[in-house]
């Protein structure tokens, strides 16, 4: 299962070093610098863990982790410099799932993020089968609603759109040809020119800015994940 976990940490050292061990390991990652841009996040595209620094400029760990406690049981680890021991026991009784007191071992950090995940497995399967959920870089696509997200932000699409993504999302890094694309998209019976795919692919990208769909040139398309 590919797990899609946010960081709030301001520091850039800590930013590049944790999300460097994250992604090697295979998760997904969203790195925000303060909480109040870490919410819009939460409040459209939910990660399955959160990690937070306590000391954030603007509003604080503490007080983030509260507003996501008042709505969801997801997974929290509070990384921290301040040590004392009244700090740990706030963090946990807003209800952090972890504590962990900078300067760490990213190796440590890494080991108590798949503890938290191999706990709470049976939970996030539930979730999964639920929602069915497809996540491939910073796409998410979920195929019971029928809604996609693209960095955070959910997406209005139609209906080609939405099924020319979940075909990438699905298969991320697999080439496919137009017309593979089109007898997927359109099916049987659509007559009309390949020429459809290349505009539909036009649109997403000018809607999706940035999105990583690669022209595999004299054959078709590709959605790139470096991730898998």
């Amino acid at each position: 299962m590919n797990y899609h976990v946010a960081v709030v940490e301001d520091d850039p050292n800590i930013q590049n070093i944790v999300t460097a061990y994250l992604k090697k390991d295979g998760y997904t990652v969203s790195m925000f610098d303060s909480a109040e841009k870490a919410l819009q996040l939460w409040e459209t595209s939910p990660p399955d863990m959160w990690i937070l620094d306590i000391m954030l400029p603007g509003m604080d760990g503490f007080e983030f982790c509260k507003k996501i406690r008042r709505e969801s049981e997801v997974p929290i680890i509070i990384i921290s410099a301040k040590d004392e021991e009244i700090d740990k026991i706030l963090g946990l009784e807003l209800g952090s799932d972890d504590y962990l007191t900078k300067p760490f071992s990213p190796r440590e950090l890494l080991a108590r993020v798949k503890r938290l995940f191999k706990r709470i497995q049976p939970i996030l399967d539930e979730d999964e089968n639920k929602s069915q959920k497809i996540a491939a870089q910073q796409l998410i696509v979920y195929k019971n609603d029928r809604r996609v997200f693209w960095l955070g932000k959910e997406q209005e699409v139609t209906t080609k759109e939405y099924e020319l993504l979940l075909i990438f999302a699905e298969h991320p890094n697999r080439a496919f040809s137009r017309e593979e694309l089109l007898l997927k998209v359109w099916g049987h019976d659509y007559y009309g020119s390949d020429r459809a795919v290349d505009d539909l692919i036009k649109r997403i990208r000018k809607k999706l800015v940035d999105i990583p769909l690669e022209t595999v040139w004299g054959f078709g398309y590709r959605l790139r994940d470096e991730e898998k």
